[in-house]
């Protein structure tokens, strides 16, 4: 068979196992959307005479990364003046931003992400409005996903209860707790009648996942908000169709120190990862968000269905969610995605910087401890997140039969002025790259940045017609008010919460 492209490398990094080679002054050969071989430059050259050549010797190819767990959004949270707080505070803030086009959003999310040399994204994201509004968003957002070129799992979800407070009784408990003329403010806060149910949630899902099934890049999977937001009935629904449509399930779990307390307050004393096992919802199509305050017999359990867990090491700084057990996570054989949840420390949707910052972060001061490697951190962005994805043999390394989805790095920056020619190139990389070094990214085999842009869409347009809606969008000065007026009052209902001595983040995080 003949190649198409020939992608070089002075540089090519086939993988992050120990089996997998680096080639010097390699290539990377690909038909159609597959890899089709690997090896030295001049061998494949003479081989493919006529292939088109993207890359060269000043340059390093990389499987395309995977970004394990996202939120689309063109503007960040900080650029639309909304500080980072304590998770569930700043939940309920985010309920006063102006309104945005999810479609903007979503093209505009998937350039950064390419341009980090993200190939592969899951995005949950919040269903809204009517059942017809639901629908005709989520598929407004699959269509932008698609246009840009990126492979993305689509995962969208819906919320029973815990719209102010966590668990299944947490708004009407919030709401007993303010001052009389505190609780229409609130009250209005909840859902409306007119806001879809559950039968139209999987109506809605269901279709979308029959009508994307085909498609080569794009799929829908269902996104949860999280376990104590959702009724148990729900969560055995959700199960049993993830099954029959044979795609993957992601929610939010133990983000924070207050959903961790909540699960035994919730479940008659079980933790949430040993509830959601008895409903019958773990398994390797499933994985959660954050898992923050995991213990050794969640991740027993976790280790023992196969289900994985997408570590946001950024994000659970930014909102004082703890560090998480990364390093029992990996000692346990939990597999482990790595995500940037669009609230990386930088406010750049960089996966260069987050696999840095999960490197480091979870290193122990003691001769001897765990630390994690950096083949292991390029493993959580690579094969970890292709596993996550249910995509293990087709995403997260370069070799014959896998998909074309490759990432080339400008080394100039990176080596200048000197590097050492015995260098480990997967350390050099992992320790000096940045997104602004990506010059060319392929999905599928098909060049979708090129020159450090994306192919498919004019982004400074695209940006245009986003600041223009947004700049049309007075903020909501009515909601914004009963959002601060409503904020200390919901920090004081956390702070009543019974916190265990000692402190729990002694308790629940500093296991190795």
């Amino acid at each position: 068979m003949t190649a198409d492209l020939l992608i070089r490398g002075r540089w090519i990094v086939t993988g992050a196992g120990e089996e997998d080679p680096t080639w010097v002054d390699g290539a990377v050969a690909v038909a159609g959307e597959s890899i089709l071989e690997v090896g030295g430059w001049e061998a494949l050259r003479a081989a493919h005479p006529d292939a088109e050549v993207v890359g060269s010797e000043r340059t390093a190819v990389l499987p395309g990364l995977i970004n394990a767990h996202h939120h689309a959004s063109g503007v960040t949270n900080f650029q639309h003046g909304f500080p980072d707080m304590l998770l569930e505070p700043w939940i309920l803030s985010l309920t006063a931003m102006r309104d945005s086009d999810r479609a903007l959003e979503t093209l505009l999310s998937s350039a950064a992400l390419l341009r980090s040399g993200v190939t592969s994204v899951l995005e949950v994201a919040r269903g809204e409005g009517t059942a017809d509004r639901f629908d005709t968003k989520s598929r407004e957002r699959l269509k932008a996903y698609e246009t840009a070129g990126i492979r993305a799992v689509y995962a969208p979800g819906r919320g029973d209860h815990g719209h102010l407070a966590h668990g299944a009784e947490g708004d009407a408990a919030f709401i007993a707790s303010l001052p009389d003329e505190l609780r229409p403010a609130a009250e209005q806060l909840l859902p409306r009648e007119s806001r879809f149910d559950a039968d139209d949630y999987f109506a809605v899902v269901e279709g979308l996942c029959r009508d994307f099934a085909a498609h080569p890049r794009v799929s829908v999977g269902f996104g949860p908000p999280g376990p104590v937001w959702v009724a148990d009935e729900n969560w055995r629904r959700i199960a049993e169709a993830a099954e029959r449509l044979d795609t993957v399930i992601q929610t939010h779990v133990n983000e924070s120190l207050y959903e961790m307390l909540q699960g035994p307050r919730e479940y008659g004393g079980r933790s949430t990862v040993e509830h959601l096992h008895t409903l019958g919802v773990l398994s390797p199509r499933f994985s959660m968000a954050h898992g923050v305050w995991l213990s050794e017999s969640d991740l027993a359990l976790l280790t023992h269905t196969g289900a994985a867990v997408s570590h946001n090491p950024s994000s659970n700084l930014r909102l004082r969610a703890g560090i998480a057990p990364l390093n029992a996570m990996l000692s346990a054989g939990v597999t482990v995605g790595l995500g940037m949840d669009t609230t990386t420390l930088g406010d750049d949707e960089d996966m260069f910087a987050e696999m840095r910052l999960a490197m480091r972060l979870h290193r122990t001061p003691i001769l001897g401890g765990p630390t994690p490697r950096p083949l292991d951190v390029f493993a959580m962005a690579t094969t970890g997140g292709a596993r996550l994805l249910g995509r293990e043999g087709a995403l997260g390394r370069i070799a014959p039969g896998y998909l074309a989805d490759l990432v080339v790095l400008d080394l100039e920056r990176i080596t200048w002025p000197w590097v050492a020619p015995e260098v480990d190139a997967r350390t050099l990389l992992l320790n000096r790259a940045q997104a602004r070094d990506v010059t060319a990214v392929l999905v599928g085999g098909e060049p979708v940045v090129r020159d450090g842009l994306p192919t498919r869409f004019d982004l400074a347009e695209v940006g245009r017609e986003l600041a223009a809606r947004l700049a049309s969008e007075a903020i909501p000065t009515a909601l914004a008010a009963q959002v601060e007026q409503l904020l200390p009052h919901l920090e004081a209902y956390y702070r009543s919460w019974a916190v265990p001595e000692p402190a729990p983040y002694t308790v629940y995080n500093s296991r190795t």
